[in-house]
């Protein structure tokens, strides 16, 4: 019997030659680590990684320097917050993007340190529970009965519009991502940016 160290040893000589193969049909696999360059060019019309970063940080930034985020630092962490999904109002499949946005919106302001979180898993079983487990589905017309039944004072959500236009020889999106804190008690709007950005194929 092979030593688990011998496979070890195998193993990672296979990784070794494989990293360093080219692939099949002449081309090369490169990953950012080796060509940061490769995250700079635009590959469709769609949201990429850069267009989800620029659009985040633009909201969270400003976020970070309002009223409703200095009163939860003087609250020092008393205040509860769901993260709600962002709703998907353009022609394109973004969906994956979104959750991306979500988790990434999440970790910013458990890392803030200013809120209580509410776990997403918690979340998930909630709107199960108000929606019927036969149909556990997200409805942002009761996001208030989600946020009351799970204890939150304030959920953040936000959404994503599209402006599209085309030529006979370009086509140019715009994207809208929208995101707002909103009061639970109340349903007041107690924060809101929009950030945008702009693809172009011609």
């Amino acid at each position: 019997m092979m030593s688990i160290r011998s496979v070890m040893a195998g193993l990672a000589s296979v990784v070794a030659v494989g990293a360093f193969t080219p692939a099949c049909g002449g081309k090369e696999y490169v990953r950012d680590s080796h060509d940061p360059s490769i995250d700079n060019a635009a590959m469709s019309t769609g949201l990429d990684k850069d267009d989800i970063q620029r659009m985040l940080s633009e909201n969270l930034n400003n976020l970070r320097n309002a009223p409703v985020m200095d009163l939860w630092r003087t609250h020092r962490g008393a205040d509860t917050v769901a993260v709600f999904p962002f709703q998907n109002e353009t022609s394109e499949h973004i969906e994956s993007q979104l959750t991306t946005i979500l988790s990434e919106a999440e970790t910013w302001l458990v890392d803030s340190g200013v809120v209580t979180m509410i776990s997403r898993e918690r979340q998930n079983q909630m709107i199960a529970e108000v929606e019927g487990h036969q149909n556990p589905v997200f409805n942002p017309a009761h996001v208030a009965q989600y946020g009351r039944q799970l204890g939150a004072k304030y959920f953040v959500t936000g959404k994503v519009s599209t402006a599209d236009e085309r030529t006979d020889d370009a086509r140019r999106v715009q994207y809208f991502f929208y995101m707002q804190v909103i009061e639970v008690e109340t349903s007041a709007i107690r924060w809101q940016h929009k950030a945008y950005i702009t693809k172009l194929v011609k």
